[in-house]
């Protein structure tokens, strides 16, 4: 099957760059991807559709549409099928790699003097000061995914089982998340509208570009071959020559949670979080506040966190050294089933959007992830405006203040972050 299928129709390139022109604009947006899912898709729309006129439209869309049908960074796989529509696969490896590769190596510089120095004065009172900041921004995520999805009796009833699952009956992360698909599929065929009214999802009209058939089968399993292979190998090798603590179990977590992060980010830390802290122990609750905090202010997508976490693992387990082969390992195994799924199924992305029953999982999924996200603001809120289960009263209000800003507006994520620091170095001082 040909790499380069395109659409010759109304999504054919209108300017097509060369691999050198497209590989600077990749590396560029790598360094300016502030901002969120919704930030950088709206700068890929900016530069590839509307300036550059790389990509249609229409092309643009079902590319969007298909990334938040899968799990894991839905602007990063964007990104890969851009760039797998401009140049094949390389183009694909290329321009996913380029999105996060410059935030990854400032997670894991970070992540050292967190772990180095963060308990040192000026450093842990920067921490100290952003720790309630980090509360308000997954509280107002609640507020911002839950406005646009629970609308309804049912979205709100899988919000709130998904909450009460794993609040209260340690439900893990994964089957709620496979529950939620399940019910969204079955609620579907009874009431067709009961989840679509919120999410509102559908395909794109156009011209499909599936292809069926035994090259079509062949292409899939040659894909997937050489995904498992790229993935058992590496991971095998670090097992190999650095022993298995903790590498075995950052390969098994990291791995688990790219499968399983539908909704964003913010859907699977709590899993990332609860296995972090309480399983492996590789960090404390207040590690994880200052590495969603450093991930919400550096480039590239918000499941860098993981970086950090990682980072922390191999930290503890055998200092500087252990704690950057455990980050790149955490890295490559939580990105590259993403690529995975963009170059297997880039050239049946009109049909894969056409099937009702994906779409309605996606609905349903999305909806139980409000739920999800709560549950990790408390589990932050505890760690940030609790001391021996006393409530912190300056945090709580640093907190509120951070929400309200949040919520009308007023404040951006990365300044909000930045005046939590100041606030922060200013009460130390005092």
């Amino acid at each position: 099957m040909d790499e380069n299928i395109k659409k010759q129709t109304d999504d054919q390139i209108a300017t097509a760059p060369s691999f050198a022109e497209a590989a600077r604009y990749w590396i560029k947006l790598g360094f300016m991807s502030f901002g969120g899912p919704a930030g950088q898709i709206a700068m890929m729309q900016t530069e590839c559709v509307d300036k550059r006129g790389w990509i249609s439209q229409g092309g643009f869309l079902r590319g969007l549409n298909y990334s938040m049908l899968l799990p894991g960074p839905e602007a990063q796989q964007l990104a890969a099928y851009i760039g797998w529509r401009l140049h094949g696969i390389k183009g694909a490896l290329f321009a996913g790699t380029a999105f996060f590769l410059p935030g990854t190596v400032l997670m894991i510089v970070l992540a050292w003097i967190a772990a180095a120095y963060g308990g040192d004065g000026a450093v842990a009172a920067i921490f100290d000061g952003i720790k309630p900041v980090v509360v308000a921004i997954v509280v107002a995520a609640v507020y911002r995914i839950g406005k646009k999805t629970c609308r309804g009796p049912v979205p709100i009833a899988l919000a709130l089982a998904a909450f009460v699952a794993l609040q209260f009956t340690g439900t893990p992360f994964p089957v709620v998340v496979f529950a939620a698909g399940v019910i969204g599929i079955v609620v579907a065929r009874v009431l067709p509208d009961a989840l679509t009214s919120g999410h509102g999802e559908h395909p794109v009209a156009g011209t499909s570009d599936a292809h069926t058939g035994s090259g079509a089968l062949k292409r899939f399993l040659i894909v997937t071959l050489v995904f498992l292979i790229a993935l058992l190998g590496p991971s095998a090798l670090v097992v190999a020559v650095f022993g298995t603590e903790p590498f075995a179990d950052v390969i098994k977590l990291f791995t688990t949670a790219a499968f399983v992060t539908f909704g964003g980010a913010y859907a699977v830390l709590p899993f990332v979080a609860d296995a972090g802290v309480n399983t492996y122990g590789w960090l404390t609750g207040d590690d994880m506040l200052n590495g969603l905090a450093l991930a919400e202010t550096t480039p590239g997508p918000l499941i860098l966190v993981t970086t950090y976490v990682g980072f922390f693992a191999g930290w503890n387990a055998g200092g500087i050294s252990s704690g950057i082969i455990s980050a790149l390992l955490t890295t490559y195994v939580t990105f590259l089933p993403s690529f995975y799924l963009i170059i297997a199924g880039a050239p049946y992305v009109e049909s894969i959007q056409r099937f009702a029953w994906a779409r309605n999982a996606l609905s349903a999924i999305t909806a139980a992830v409000v739920g999800v996200i709560l549950s990790l603001a408390i589990f932050l809120g505890r760690a940030a405006l609790l001391e021996s289960g006393d409530v912190q009263w300056v945090p709580v209000a640093v907190a509120v203040v951070s929400l309200a800003l949040l919520v009308t507006n007023k404040v951006g994520i990365p300044m909000l972050v930045a005046l939590g620091a100041a606030f922060g170095l200013v009460t130390a001082f005092i």
